[in-house]
């Protein structure tokens, strides 16, 4: 949407740089993707806002004792996590009201995103890199990690609270200072955040910078500029290719976390039971629109038939609702045009498939003013077609029938990414001798989304390098310094 003024507007939501609230830029408006209406307005930030953030970043990284202090940084975190509980109704409904997921699920987001910090605030007194020894007699050796410097976050749309906050906890929490730039979808959400930064009382001034932006500006900046030392992305596969490449002009080091194409692989002796709610979930949970959404369905020939009538039966049941009505099973995507492509994808798969589930735009008047799609179950044999190899972030499943272990193994590899995978069956030899065989970060047995602050993320393939949560998130945002001492030139 173009802009709808210039210049200061004191109800927009606002940016926030080295400390203080900034109303330059251009103003926008937030929508409700359940409604079509007008939530508020919030300022766009631009190139002079990314510049005027990295300085203040910068300087508190140069003239303050952040970087050094890891007990003042454990109890800036703690302090934040304090703020954020505060805020937690407010920012769910707010969230939900801008991105259109579900409030239980943007309530849990916010709530989670409280305890992810307070991992992290764990992890700055933490010292996981860096060890002394003496390798020879008299040569003295010890390194202990750094903080990289000014580190650069980019948050998605989907989840931008909890995305945000698992690269900028283990960002604090190695010393570095940050400039975090914000989707311009959920810029009433992102500047809330912002309030709980303010509110930490423990924070210097210019240690987080939070930035809404709208165009394409603030994210560029924040990728070349030779003043930003690290960058930590989340979102698509084609974004990050073309960051890594931009980054690589400053060789600043970069974690990507990108797309994913989850197989949700069910042997002949799976509790369908189980199997079928775990499945529907997988499709509608965000909408859809998550890096980890279950699909593909990859169904062992002996059980392919029931579990096939019994998913597209439940797909169908879905009931499809505004964001914040408690009944609702599936709200809305992003937008309207999100609804159209999503749309144009399974129209085009029916070249090529058999459609077992059309789902589609929701025609309901009710619904009309909103950006609403019904889930879509499409079977598919060949492997090399778009539904099967592009992410389509919306709730679509194809449906894929495999004979044995090796060709189910097969499958589940033959496309670019490898973010996450889900195995179900009774036993649990198979499902560790398959998981083993898998190309992607997270297997999940018999479960689906369950993710922990305690243990790493991260993608294999294209979806992505790096690794977020656990005690190696950290280390992505610090350099190991090496210091040695030879006894004998001390003499």
């Amino acid at each position: 949407m173009a802009p709808t003024t210039t210049g200061i507007r004191s109800t927009a939501a606002r940016n926030l740089i080295n400390g203080r609230w900034s109303d330059a830029g251009s103003v926008h408006e937030s929508i409700n993707p359940s409604t079509g209406d007008v939530v508020g307005t919030y300022v766009s930030a631009g190139r002079p806002e990314a510049q005027a953030a990295v300085a203040s970043a910068g300087a508190a990284f140069d003239t303050t004792g952040w970087s050094r202090h890891a007990s003042l940084r454990a109890r800036a975190l703690d302090e934040l996590a304090d703020r954020l509980a505060e805020r937690v109704p407010d920012l769910g409904r707010t969230l939900a009201r801008e991105n259109g997921k579900l409030l239980q699920q943007t309530t849990w987001e916010v709530a989670l995103s409280v305890d992810w910090l307070r991992y992290s605030a764990a992890s700055a007194l933490t010292q996981i890199a860096g060890r002394a020894g003496e390798p020879e007699p008299g040569a003295y050796f010890h390194s202990t990690p750094e903080a990289m410097g000014v580190a650069g976050i980019i948050a998605p749309w989907n989840s931008p609270v909890i995305l945000l906050v698992r690269a900028l906890g283990p960002a604090l929490g190695a010393g570095c200072t940050t400039v975090v730039k914000m989707p311009g979808q959920t810029g009433l959400t992102n500047a809330l955040f912002a309030e709980a930064v303010a509110a930490t009382k423990s924070l210097p001034a210019g240690v987080v910078n939070v930035l809404t932006e709208a165009g394409n500006e603030v994210a560029p900046f924040l990728v070349e500029s030779p003043d930003v030392d690290v960058l930590s992305y989340t979102g698509s596969t084609h974004v990050g290719r073309a960051i890594a490449a931009a980054a690589a002009r400053t060789l600043k080091r970069v974690n990507l976390e990108l797309g994913g194409k989850t197989p949700m692989i069910v042997f002949d002796d799976a509790d369908l039971d189980v199997v079928v709610p775990q499945l529907v979930t997988s499709c509608i949970l965000m909408n859809g629109q998550y890096c980890c959404t279950g699909s593909r369905v990859l169904a062992q020939r002996g059980i392919a038939d029931e579990l096939r009538a019994r998913l597209a039966a439940a797909l169908e049941a879905v009931k499809v609702g505004p964001a914040e009505d408690p009944s609702s099973q599936l709200g809305p995507l992003i937008d309207k045009a999100g609804v159209a492509r999503v749309d144009h994808v399974v129209e085009e798969a029916a070249s090529y498939a058999k459609v077992l589930v059309r789902g589609g735009p929701v025609t309901d008047p009710e619904l009309a003013g909103g950006a609403f799609y019904r889930p879509s179950l499409v079977e598919v044999e060949q492997l090399d077609v778009p539904l099967v190899q592009q992410e389509v972030f919306g709730p679509v499943q194809t449906f894929e029938v495999f004979d044995d272990e090796a060709d189910a193994i097969h499958r589940a590899n033959a496309t670019q990414f490898g973010l996450a995978a889900s195995v179900f069956t009774r036993s649990d030899l198979r499902a560790r001798r398959v998981g083993r065989e898998l190309r992607f970060g997270g297997v999940w047995f018999n479960t689906w989304g369950v993710l922990s602050e305690h243990f790493e993320q991260g993608g294999f393939k294209q979806s992505g390098y790096g690794l977020l949560c656990g005690l190696a998130a950290i280390t992505e945002f610090q350099n190991l310094k090496t210091y040695a001492t030879a006894a004998s030139q001390l003499a």
